[in-house]
Order: structure tokens, then sequence, then C-alpha cells
């Protein structure tokens, strides 16, 4: 039988070990280990103190031997795992892996970004050092995000007049933010979707049946946050006028009327041009190209759509309409205004950074 090495203490070492055995402040593993030591130092078995200490045998046996070998303070530290060790990563390699990451595509036009896999072949070393690398210097190469600038020759002066109404709007006066929601489609599933419970998410199909769409016309009033609004089958200049004609009706008589949209067609239209010269308290501003960011109702048609139209199911044009019509309701209840607060200048800054940044990309 296989006899374990005999544990021989100095009062030191006891009186060191006792220490961290009892001790509050030490690690629960350094302070078992060295409960084993001194059962060892006791001359019990390693089966013994395994029973002991409710540890497997086969620790015990590591331990003790971790003690002859390195004294108490080979106690404190974990013993070395097993496994694949990292591979070496130089600051050279890092560079590397940075810049063929932020500077090119993988060879031979196979991908239009590269992976942890492509880029760690192309390096010579592993996925999981690619993946560190990415991580400590933020990059994504598998995510991209969209954006626009805008074009227009007047954005400037533009940009100035809808922040001016935003942050200082005239006295006796409304501004309202105007536009058309269009094309919002009545989806129906084709199976039922499963509820939520503990630990899983909600399901749906991700097929489903048309049954038609409407255009939701919006204006929202920056003053207070209330929101007029009405479902029409088509969004043409007729259509346009009709929501104008319905502003006219809910807002009060002796109020201007500074109204933000945008410089789709229908806004620009003959007949509409000639009904704002029958109507002079209407006052149009449109935002630049490209610009729809500009127009404050945009953030309450994502609202709209995250809470109430992406997972809802509608059979019906008519019960799309409904439930539309009933989240305007609602949110006219308690409406909250949204605040607008970057000046005009900041915003400007950011356009001429990102144009510098477009025109480096395109000359580089």
């Amino acid at each position: 039988m296989r006899v374990a090495r005999p544990v021989i203490l100095t009062d030191g070492q006891k009186q060191r070990l006792t220490q961290v055995a009892q001790s509050k402040t030490a690690s629960v593993r350094f302070a078992t280990r060295a409960r084993m030591i001194l059962l060892a130092g006791e001359g019990l078995r390693d089966k013994q103190i395994a029973e002991r200490v409710g540890m497997r045998r086969q620790s015990v046996a590591l331990w003790r031997t971790r003690f002859l070998r390195l004294g108490i303070d080979g106690l404190a530290k974990d013993a070395p795992r097993g496994g694949r060790r990292r591979s070496a990563r130089t600051p050279d390699k890092v560079r590397a892996i940075v810049e063929r990451t932020t500077q090119c595509t993988p060879p031979g036009g196979a991908a239009t970004h590269w992976s942890t896999h492509s880029m760690a072949r192309a390096e010579g070393v592993s996925a999981s050092t690619v993946g560190r690398v990415w991580r400590e210097h933020g990059l994504k190469p598998h995510r991209v995000r969209s954006f626009k600038l805008s074009n227009d020759k007047r954005f400037a002066e533009k940009l100035d007049d809808i922040v001016g109404l935003y942050l200082s709007p005239p006295e006796h006066a409304l501004v309202l933010s105007c536009d058309e929601k269009s094309q919002i489609q009545a989806l129906d599933r084709t199976q039922p979707g499963l509820p939520i419970k503990k630990g899983k998410a909600a399901t749906m199909t991700h097929d489903y049946k048309r049954h038609g769409t409407t255009t939701l016309f919006a204006a929202l009033q920056m003053l207070d946050g209330q929101v007029i609004s009405t479902c029409m089958p088509r969004h043409r200049h007729q259509e346009w006028i009709r929501f104008l004609e319905l502003i006219d009706r809910r807002t009060p008589a002796d109020k201007q009327l500074h109204l933000i949209v945008d410089n789709y067609a229908t806004h620009k239209h003959p007949k509409v041009l000639r009904w704002l010269k029958r109507h002079p308290r209407f006052h149009i501003h449109f935002t630049p190209t490209s610009a729809s960011w500009l127009n404050m109702v945009e953030r309450f048609f994502r609202d709209l759509t995250t809470k109430r139209l992406r997972r809802g199911v509608f059979t019906s044009v008519e019960k799309l309409i409904a439930a539309i019509e009933a989240y305007v309701a609602e949110s006219n209840k308690k409406p909250e205004p949204f605040i607008w607060t970057a000046k005009a200048a900041d915003i400007l800054e950011k356009v001429k950074l990102a144009r510098a940044s477009l025109h480096r990309s395109a000359t580089g």
C-alpha cells in the first residue's frame, strides 16, 4: 500500500498554519489547506484528512506534496491547471491585428469583414487571442451602423431655424413637429405565439399574413407633448391637406402655428402651397434633406413601433388603426414633451468632423 510522505512541522509553521486556519480574513481555500497540513502534521493519512475537511483524497495528497515542496506560501495559490497555454501576444502582433482589422478586408474577396478565425489564420494566432485583442481595443468587425450626412446647401440655415424653434419657441404660437408614417402593415402571424415564461422569452413566428396598410399622420406639440393624429389609406397631397385642416380645427384659432416637416414632395405640392396662402397662421419649416432626425415626431413614431406595432398581431386594417388610436389616446392622457437640448453650433461641429472623416476615407 502506498504511504503518504510524513509532514513534520516546526513550532513556527504550526503557529502560522493555525492562524490561517482560524482566520476570518484569509480565503476559505487557504484556510482549508492549512487545516489539511495541520492534520497531516498530527500523523493522519490522506483518507482520514479528506473525511475531516470534506475534500477528495486526491486533493489532500496534492496539497501535502505541494507543502513539502514549497512550504506554506505554496498553499496560498491555486495549483497550475492543465489545458492549452495562451499564445504569446507581442506588442507587434497586437498592432498587426488592430491594423489589419481596421485597414483591410480578408484576401481574395471571400468576405467583407474579418472573423476571429479568419484573422487567426492570417496572423498565426488563436481565435481566442484575436477575440481578446478586439475586446481590449473596442473592435467589433461583425457589426455595422448606418448613417447619412445631409448634402443640403442650406443645411446650416435650416438647422439653425429648427433648433431655434425647439430651444426658443416664439410667443403666442405653437410649434408642431409633423410627419407621416406610411405603409404601416396589418400583420397577422401564421401561428399563435407562446407567452413569456421563467427562463424563456416570448416567441412569435417569423412569417406572417398581410391584411393591408395604413398611413399615420401625426403632429407632436412641442409645448406639452400632445399628439394630433389620424390614419388614412394613402399619403398624397390630398391627404396632407386634410391633415392640415385637422390641425387647424384642433388648435386655438388665435395661435400662430409653426410646422416642422421634411422635404417630401407632397408637402410642397402647388395645391398645398395655395392652401397655406389661404391660412396665413400656418408657417412651414423644412428640415434639411437626409436629416429626418431633426424632426422630433420621429421619436414618437419610434416609441409607437417598439411598444405597440412591432410585436402586435392585427387581422385587419381596422384593428391596426384601432390599436394606433388607442396608443395615441393613452399617450395624450399623460403626455411627456420631448426636450431638445443640442445646440445648433454643436451639431454643425459634429457634421464638419463627419464630413472631414468621409473625405479622408474617400481620398485615402
